[in-house]
């Protein structure tokens, strides 16, 4: 069957190269067919699709057949090209291998060449190095002949031959000098002598150009006169003239500015203004000192062969005239101020220097070397060096700063110079502050021990007395008379005519506290930025115990010392001295700041050494338990004169306040005036105590007045006989007992003063009644023996004595399981019933709120407050 054309094109073999569809294939083939089988009207005929089929599959056939055929001749096309490929490579190696041995030969040929050519090449320079020296040692004989008979001549000639002649007469003249050192002969004396002349005369020949060049303002001609000189000598005088005829140096000279800074001056003394930390003088000439560096930089680099050495001797005189110049006017002019002045005109010198000396840090030049010819650099090979060349700067210009740096602070801090001013500052600033407290509390106790205060005051006034030898004051003694003045302790003034002490004097303060610890924290920054690294734990420990002696020994003692002084000479009958809790309070602030200031700003600062940190922090625990047995002293006093008070305000209750008559005026009473007095006056403790102590302070100081005061009732309440109308008013002043300290808010007096009231009850109760009355709830804790005092007050006692006594008490199972239960209690009032007032004991003392700290402290201070001993 003949293939239509379409489908034939289909079966084409370029339609199965590229991307092949089956179904598009199929499609094209049969697209025609199908047309035609829907153009007929009558049923499906499939004989068309068949025979067109089985025609494309004949054509399909015969289409692989032909790939199969051109596959296998181009097999065997390829197997025939590899078989010539890999001959063509088998030649092709073999020739390379053929040239790879050929070239080794040649390398093996060509290093034996070199190596001949290297023998013979150092071989050739020893013999140039030979001639060389000859050459040279025959010059040098020639030149030192010359000089023997006094000839110059022939040097003469070559020095007038320009640049290069004066060069080659600067490494003649330096071996000549050399070489006549060494010569040992009868003329050697005479030509050395010729020599040396005309060395000096050479140098200063070439100075002098040098500095005609340098006013010119021909850096190429001083560049040639400082290689010459260098060559010749090292360079170190060329150096020196550079520097000493600077515009710098003349001008700083010449003019001596003083720029004057009033505002500075105003208020450096003053310990509560900022300190400064500049000055305007030295910023101005800091300032000129970084452009005129900055300029120099070029200058040198442009000038010298040597830039570093010449770098480095500039800035060195720099530090040495300039700026140590203005540091001791700045000085001397604080010193006559006062020494906090000195100590801050020191510290903002220091800060400004460190700043001048990191940014000149930044014009490190490089080093490029002598620049001399080989001839020169010969010498050391030939004759054994130069006698008089500079050495080589061995030191960067970073070192030398700092070096310089620390050179120009040394007469200052060497030592323990620094310290001995900051701590004697310190001490001036304390006692001018607290020459009015300190004339109170002395006034208050004269018998007050001495301190570092007291002995600075008097060091002062008798420098203030000093005199020179024509009757005029000195300059310290003025400064003595100044500081005194500033504290208010005039060396001059009569003490007749001193003004009176004033109760506020007395009084302390929380801002007085403030200002120390500002002054002090002052002065640790001083310490930090003036010590030295190694030495700034040691320094702080130091001044630590200058703060301590001051807050701790001059302020906070003092006060507590005066305040137990009053609290002992106060009159036993008058109302105890409840102000001293306030006093307490303050204290216990003051000491809250101060232990915080120490743990944030000092403790760190000694991390860096292990025993002065733990040498602080013993010095710190001492000093804080110092306080706390003074505080706990106060406390005893008080706490003593408060019982003692009561017992004196319970004595004058009337022998028949519990025994009235039957009258009005004895029902009309409400409370007996011992009871009314007591219970105001444990208001005023209550309120007193709640305003100046908190948490467990608080309520161990209250417990203890409660206490205290529950033994005096229990001793009380067996000196005065009951009746039976008297009982009603007994138990109306126990209801305002109890009323009052259950107002104290303390679970344990509650019910201590609870068993007061059940005791008041066996005055009211009928005789039948109070045989199982005392068995019962806290009275069934105490012995029956132990209430018998009690019961022999009532006025009908003797009526009923016999048959109590003979009568067994009631104990049936829930009393043995009480009283065994309570045991503990029946001792405990056993040893109440003995109480006697000779004073009370705290086991363990009271705290303030002032912390212990321990000996391996290494977190956060915390000021916790230490219970009170029950």
């Amino acid at each position: 069957m003949e293939l239509d054309p379409a489908v034939e094109a289909q079966l084409q073999l370029s339609t199965f190269k590229g991307k092949f569809d089956v179904t598009e294939f199929v499609g094209g083939v049969s697209e025609k067919l199908i047309a035609q089988s829907k153009a007929d009207a009558g049923p499906f005929d499939p004989i068309p699709f068949i025979k067109t089929f089985e025609a494309a599959v004949d054509k399909l056939i015969a289409v692989r057949k032909e790939v199969q055929a051109k596959t296998e001749q181009m097999e065997k096309s390829v197997r025939v090209s590899e078989r010539e490929y890999s001959k063509k490579m088998a030649d092709l190696n073999r020739g390379f291998e053929s040239v790879g041995n050929s070239f080794s030969g040649m390398e093996s040929r060509m290093n034996e060449v070199s190596s001949t050519a290297i023998r013979i090449g150092e071989q050739l320079e020893t013999v140039h190095i030979e001639r060389q020296r000859a050459q040279a040692a025959y010059d040098i004989i020639d030149y030192y002949n010359q000089f023997l008979k006094g000839d110059t001549s022939r040097l003469d000639t070559l020095r007038k031959e320009g640049r290069q002649g004066r060069r080659q007469v600067a490494v003649l003249l330096r071996r000549l000098n050399t070489v006549a050192k060494e010569v040992d002969l009868p003329t050697a004396d005479k030509t050395r002598e010729n020599i040396e002349k005309y060395c000096e005369k050479f140098e200063k020949e070439m100075l002098n150009l040098f500095d005609r060049c340098y006013r010119k303002g021909d850096p190429k001609m001083m560049h040639h006169c400082a290689q010459t000189l260098l060559e010749f000598n090292g360079g170190s005088s060329c150096i020196q003239v550079y520097v000493n005829q600077h515009d710098f140096f003349i001008n700083n000279v010449r003019e001596s500015k003083d720029v004057e800074d009033s505002l500075l001056w105003n208020v450096i003394s003053n310990p509560d203004t900022i300190a400064p930390k500049n000055e305007a003088g030295l910023t101005e000439l800091f300032a000129e000192i970084r452009a005129t560096v900055d300029t120099e930089a070029q200058i040198v680099k442009a000038v010298f062969p040597n830039p570093p050495v010449v770098m480095q001797v500039f800035l060195q005189r720099v530090f040495a005239q300039s700026i140590q110049q203005h540091m001791e006017q700045l000085l001397h002019r604080a010193a006559t101020m006062s020494e906090l002045s000195y100590l801050r005109v020191l510290q903002l010198a220091h800060i400004q220097t460190s700043t001048l000396v990191e940014d000149l840090k930044v014009y490190e030049l490089p080093a490029s070397g002598s620049r001399m010819p080989f001839e020169a650099g010969e010498l050391n090979k030939t004759l054994g060096g130069t006698a008089n060349a500079l050495p080589a700067a061995s030191a960067t210009l970073t070192t030398m700063l700092e070096t310089a740096m620390e050179e120009l602070f040394v007469p200052y801090l060497e030592g323990q110079r620094y310290l001995e001013r900051e701590s004697q500052s310190l001490g001036v600033l304390y006692t001018g502050l607290l020459a009015n407290f300190t004339r109170y509390h002395r006034a208050k106790a004269p018998k007050a021990k001495s301190s570092i205060f007291d002995r600075v005051v008097n060091q002062l006034s008798t420098a203030a007395a000093t005199t020179s030898s024509g009757g005029v004051q000195t300059t310290s003694a003025q400064a003595a008379n100044a500081i005194l003045r500033f504290g208010g302790l005039n060396a001059e003034k009569n003490p007749v005519d001193e003004e009176p002490v004033r109760e506020e004097d007395g009084q302390l303060s929380v801002d007085v506290a403030e200002k120390m610890l500002k002054w002090h924290a002052e002065a640790i920054g001083r310490c930090v930025e003036l010590s030295a690294p190694n030495d700034v734990s040691k320094n702080t420990f130091a001044l630590l115990r200058v703060l301590a002696e001051a807050i701790s020994t001059a302020y906070i003692e003092e006060a507590i010392e005066t305040t137990q002084a009053r609290l002992e000479a106060s009159d036993p009958r008058a109302e105890p001295l409840l102000q001293v809790l306030a006093i307490l309070r303050t204290v216990d602030l003051i000491c809250h700041l101060w232990q915080q200031y120490v743990n944030t700003a000092l403790i760190p600062l000694a991390s860096s050494s292990v025993t002065i940190r733990r040498e602080m922090l013993v010095f710190n625990n001492q000093t804080v338990s110092r306080l706390e047995g003074g505080v706990n002293q106060v406390m005893h006093r008080l706490t003593d004169a408060i019982v003692a008070w009561l017992s004196s305000q319970l004595s004058k209750q009337k022998r028949n306040d519990f025994k009235p008559k039957n009258d009005d005026l004895s029902f009309a009473r409400v409370n007996t005036e011992p009871c009314v007095a007591c219970c105001d006056m444990l208001e005023k403790v209550r309120d007193t105590a709640k305003t100046n102590l908190s948490g467990k302070n608080l309520e161990v100081f209250l417990t203890e007045v409660g206490i205290s005061f529950h033994s005096l009732l229990l001793e009380h309440l067996r000196k005065f006989p009951v009746s039976a109308t008297g009982g009603l008013m007994l138990a109306t002043d126990i209801r305002m007992y109890q009323d009052t300290v259950s107002n104290f808010g303390i679970a344990s007096l509650t019910e201590r003063f609870e068993f007061i009231r059940q005791l008041g009850q066996v005055f009211l109760l009928s005789p039948e009644i109070l045989k199982s009355y005392i068995t019962e709830n806290y009275l069934g804790r105490i012995e029956p023996s132990l209430l018998k005092p009690y019961l022999a007050q009532r006025s009908d006692w003797g009526q009923f004595e016999k048959g109590f006594n003979d009568s067994d008490m009631p104990v049936d199972g829930t009393t043995s399981e009480t009283k065994s239960r309570f045991g503990r209690l029946s001792v405990m009032m056993k040893e109440l019933e003995g109480l006697k007032l000779e004073g009370l004991r705290l086991s363990e003392g009271i705290s303030v709120g002032i912390p212990t700290l321990p000996s391996s402290f290494a977190g956060t201070f915390s000021m916790s407050s230490r219970p009170f001993a029950s």
